[in-house]
């Protein structure tokens, strides 16, 4: 594989947490994902293009101003690994929990594999435990003196 190749590939990634999911443009969607596309998440199965579209709308209701920044990739192969941090504040229920008005900070990585200029299958691997310590829904350990 060319280091061209590599580097569009890092380029779409991008596209997918920048224009997609920080921005909102949807539309993007059908030029980034094959019909076929599987991604995995701890919240389920990503299903085509379709189900990355549910996807984005349920991350968009729960935090309305979500923002995620790239803060590293790392290409290889077909694959493009990406480290991110998405910000956002609790405004819409998020797995069964109330919109709390507070403002989540989660780190993640994410795994993509390309084909003719498309996602084909990803890995996504969020910190979901420290949203919902910050969420409060799971209380924060505490230490033994």
């Amino acid at each position: 594989m060319t280091d061209n190749y590599q580097e569009r590939n890092k380029k779409l990634a991008r596209k997918v947490f920048e224009d997609v999911q920080t921005e909102g443009n949807v539309a993007l969607i059908d030029e980034l994902v094959t019909r076929d596309y599987v991604g995995h998440t701890p919240l389920g199965d990503i299903h085509g293009p379709e189900g990355a579209r549910e996807f984005n709308a349920m991350l968009h209701e729960a935090f309305p101003n979500l923002k995620i920044e790239v803060e590293g990739q790392i290409a290889e192969g077909d694959r493009v690994v990406t480290l991110w941090t998405c910000r956002g504040t609790h405004q819409g229920e998020f797995q069964g929990i109330p919109p709390t008005g507070k403002k989540i900070t989660m780190p993640g990585i994410t795994i993509f594999r390309f084909g003719n200029g498309k996602m084909i299958e990803g890995w996504n691997n969020p910190d979901l435990f420290s949203v919902l310590r910050q969420l409060e829904a799971i209380p924060a350990s505490e230490r033994s003196a």
